[in-house]
Protein backbone atom coordinates (compact mmCIF):
# COMPACT_ATOMS: atom_id res chain seq x y z
CA UNK A 1 0.00 0.00 0.00
CA UNK A 2 2.80 2.52 0.78
CA UNK A 3 4.77 1.18 -2.06
CA UNK A 4 3.17 4.16 -4.18
CA UNK A 5 4.86 6.81 -1.77
CA UNK A 6 8.26 5.79 -1.53
CA UNK A 7 8.02 4.96 2.02
CA UNK A 8 11.01 2.45 3.00
CA UNK A 9 9.47 -0.83 4.43
CA UNK A 10 12.65 -0.92 7.17
CA UNK A 11 10.94 2.43 8.36
CA UNK A 12 7.35 1.57 8.95
CA UNK A 13 8.33 -2.13 10.26
CA UNK A 14 10.47 0.34 12.51
CA UNK A 15 8.02 2.54 13.64
CA UNK A 16 5.34 -0.65 14.04
CA UNK A 17 7.48 -2.18 15.98
CA UNK A 18 8.52 0.52 18.07
CA UNK A 19 4.48 0.82 18.58
CA UNK A 20 3.88 -3.05 19.05
CA UNK A 21 4.53 -2.72 22.75
CA UNK A 22 1.65 0.48 23.21
CA UNK A 23 -0.36 -1.38 20.64
CA UNK A 24 -0.92 -4.47 22.52
CA UNK A 25 -1.97 -2.29 25.89
CA UNK A 26 -4.90 -1.11 24.34
CA UNK A 27 -8.06 -2.86 22.38
CA UNK A 28 -7.57 -4.90 19.58
CA UNK A 29 -10.27 -4.03 18.15
CA UNK A 30 -9.22 -0.48 17.56
CA UNK A 31 -9.50 0.70 13.95
CA UNK A 32 -7.07 2.29 11.84
CA UNK A 33 -7.54 5.47 9.54
CA UNK A 34 -4.66 5.87 7.32
CA UNK A 35 -5.03 9.16 5.69
CA UNK A 36 -3.51 11.18 3.07
CA UNK A 37 -3.42 15.17 2.65
CA UNK A 38 -2.69 16.11 -0.97
CA UNK A 39 -1.25 20.11 -0.46
CA UNK A 40 -2.13 22.86 -3.21
CA UNK A 41 1.41 24.19 -4.33
CA UNK A 42 4.26 24.84 -1.83
CA UNK A 43 1.75 24.40 1.15
CA UNK A 44 3.20 21.23 2.20
CA UNK A 45 5.67 23.44 4.81
CA UNK A 46 2.05 25.26 6.19
CA UNK A 47 0.60 21.90 6.54
CA UNK A 48 3.57 20.47 8.62
CA UNK A 49 3.67 23.14 10.50
CA UNK A 50 -0.04 22.82 11.67
CA UNK A 51 0.47 19.22 12.72
CA UNK A 52 3.26 20.29 14.26
CA UNK A 53 2.14 23.37 16.14
CA UNK A 54 -1.30 22.63 16.57
CA UNK A 55 -3.21 19.68 15.03
CA UNK A 56 -1.40 16.69 17.00
CA UNK A 57 -2.28 18.19 20.04
CA UNK A 58 -6.27 19.00 19.19
CA UNK A 59 -6.70 15.33 17.77
CA UNK A 60 -5.38 14.02 21.39
CA UNK A 61 -7.88 16.04 23.13
CA UNK A 62 -10.76 14.70 21.02
CA UNK A 63 -8.96 11.02 21.68
CA UNK A 64 -7.38 10.44 18.18
CA UNK A 65 -4.34 8.39 19.21
CA UNK A 66 -1.13 9.28 16.37
CA UNK A 67 0.35 6.36 15.31
CA UNK A 68 3.04 8.38 12.96
CA UNK A 69 3.43 10.68 9.89
CA UNK A 70 5.29 10.31 6.68
CA UNK A 71 5.99 13.01 3.40
CA UNK A 72 7.03 10.70 0.63
CA UNK A 73 10.66 10.68 -0.29
CA UNK A 74 10.05 10.96 -4.22
CA UNK A 75 9.43 13.92 -6.50
CA UNK A 76 6.38 14.37 -7.30
CA UNK A 77 4.64 13.38 -3.92
CA UNK A 78 7.46 14.54 -1.55
CA UNK A 79 6.35 18.24 -2.29
CA UNK A 80 2.89 18.19 -1.66
CA UNK A 81 1.81 14.56 0.23
CA UNK A 82 1.62 14.08 4.04
CA UNK A 83 0.25 10.56 4.79
CA UNK A 84 -0.64 9.77 8.94
CA UNK A 85 -2.31 7.36 10.49
CA UNK A 86 -4.46 7.20 13.61
CA UNK A 87 -6.34 4.82 15.84
CA UNK A 88 -9.49 5.07 16.81
CA UNK A 89 -10.94 2.65 19.13
CA UNK A 90 -13.77 1.47 16.59
CA UNK A 91 -15.61 3.61 13.34
CA UNK A 92 -18.44 4.65 15.75
CA UNK A 93 -15.84 6.92 17.55
CA UNK A 94 -14.25 8.13 14.50
CA UNK A 95 -16.87 9.89 13.60
CA UNK A 96 -17.55 11.01 16.70
CA UNK A 97 -13.23 11.95 16.92
CA UNK A 98 -13.68 14.09 13.70
CA UNK A 99 -16.95 15.94 14.50
CA UNK A 100 -15.63 17.26 17.54
CA UNK A 101 -12.36 17.90 16.09
CA UNK A 102 -14.35 20.07 13.42
CA UNK A 103 -16.70 21.53 15.91
CA UNK A 104 -13.33 22.71 18.25
CA UNK A 105 -13.00 26.55 18.83
CA UNK A 106 -9.59 26.22 18.42
CA UNK A 107 -9.20 24.25 15.43
CA UNK A 108 -11.16 26.62 13.85
CA UNK A 109 -8.98 29.24 14.70
CA UNK A 110 -6.12 27.47 13.52
CA UNK A 111 -7.36 26.75 10.55
CA UNK A 112 -8.39 30.01 9.69
CA UNK A 113 -5.19 31.28 10.66
CA UNK A 114 -2.84 28.99 8.94
CA UNK A 115 -4.82 29.73 5.90
CA UNK A 116 -4.76 33.53 5.25
CA UNK A 117 -1.72 32.60 2.31
CA UNK A 118 -4.30 30.55 1.02
CA UNK A 119 -6.03 26.54 1.04
CA UNK A 120 -3.36 24.55 2.12
CA UNK A 121 -5.15 20.76 1.22
CA UNK A 122 -6.53 20.16 -1.91
CA UNK A 123 -7.53 16.84 -1.74
CA UNK A 124 -7.88 14.27 1.61
CA UNK A 125 -7.95 9.95 0.98
CA UNK A 126 -8.79 8.36 4.39
CA UNK A 127 -9.19 4.43 4.33
CA UNK A 128 -9.82 2.50 7.85
CA UNK A 129 -7.91 -0.83 8.16
CA UNK A 130 -7.78 -3.51 10.61
CA UNK A 131 -4.33 -4.95 11.25
CA UNK A 132 -4.13 -8.25 10.20
CA UNK A 133 -2.97 -10.96 12.54
CA UNK A 134 0.53 -11.02 11.64
CA UNK A 135 0.90 -7.14 12.11
CA UNK A 136 3.47 -6.42 14.83
CA UNK A 137 0.70 -3.96 16.08
CA UNK A 138 -2.72 -4.50 16.83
Amino acid sequence: MFAYVGASAALLAGVFFAGAEAGRAQTAKRVFEIRTYTCYPDRLPALQTRFREHTIDIFNRHGMTSIGYWVPQDPPRSQDTLIYILAHPSREAAKQHWEEFGADPEWKKVQADSELSGKIVSHVDSVFADPTDFSAIK
